[in-house]
């Protein structure tokens, strides 16, 4: 009895090890995480403190797939990637910024000013009354809708408190991989495109649509950036991608920007 005991235990010490080894956290330390957010908690970044390194691989342990797939390049330039496009959304950096313009992201948490409530009318997602849905969190995430599904996704009812998202850094980060691991109507997964288990259709070839970080933008922001010719945002997106894969280690992979795309939809 004591012999069967004892193998069990070297059989879920085996796997619990094979598991860390494939984790987010084996990728992405806590210094390492440091360098690619060098600014984050900057004395004029709104969000400084909130962001953490035990939240964001607290949420990635969430999504199994996150990081985990592919061989050791493919799961860096998933994270590169993902990484890039929220510190886009979230920058504070510019052109002379100190350390670069691509140090500064996750500077913000959510939209500032007196954003628009984002309120549509939706039978499933009905709006809670005096709340707003304006961006927030690492992905900006905005209307009550897009809210309704993140919360049923992760167990948490953020329509009726959509402020949790700029309170609890968990909840925040865990929004935002839903958005990157979940593929909506005619898009895919921004996850599947970065581990290249999204394979397109001659449609989406035709209109520019292939594996690569660029397709991850059209996903994300293309009816406003893509298929406009060269431009800043796009722009800065790459530059956020490039200089993370640089710390990474890996190359930057082709298809990087989205200017000749049409957006999905069109």
């Amino acid at each position: 009895m004591r012999g069967w005991l004892g193998l069990i235990l070297v059989i879920f010490s085996t796997l619990g090890e094979v598991a860390l080894s494939q984790d987010v956290g084996s990728i992405v330390s806590g210094s390492l995480f440091d360098q690619m957010l060098r600014h984050r908690n900057d004395g004029g970044c709104p969000a400084r403190g909130f962001y953490t390194y035990e939240a964001f691989i607290s949420a990635a342990r969430s999504f199994g797939g996150f990081g985990t797939t592919g061989d050791l390049a493919t799961r860096k330039r998933e994270i590169a990637a993902f990484l890039a496009q929220t510190s886009h959304e979230t920058t504070g950096g510019w052109a002379t910024a100190p350390d670069g313009p691509y140090a500064w992201g996750y500077c913000f948490k959510q939209e500032l000013g007196n954003p628009p409530d984002y309120c549509v009318a939706n039978q499933q997602w009905p709006c809670a009354p005096g709340k707003k849905y304006f961006g927030r969190g690492p992905i900006q995430l905005s209307y009550n809708f897009n809210y309704g599904l993140a919360g049923r996704a992760i167990g948490v009812n953020i329509l009726s408190k959509p402020d949790l998202f700029a309170t609890d850094p968990v909840i925040s980060f865990k929004t935002a991989l839903w958005f990157w691991m979940t593929p909506q109507s005619s898009k895919p997964s921004c996850h599947a495109v970065m581990t290249r288990s999204w394979t397109p259709s001659p449609a989406d070839c035709s209109a520019g649509r292939v594996p690569g970080y660029g397709t991850v933008t059209n996903i994300i922001n293309g009816e406003v950036e893509c298929g406009k010719g060269r431009n800043k945002d796009v722009r800065d997106r790459i530059g956020f991608y490039r200089s993370y894969c640089d710390i990474l280690g890996i190359p930057h992979g082709n298809n990087q920007d989205c200017y000749n795309h049409k957006p999905f939809g069109n």
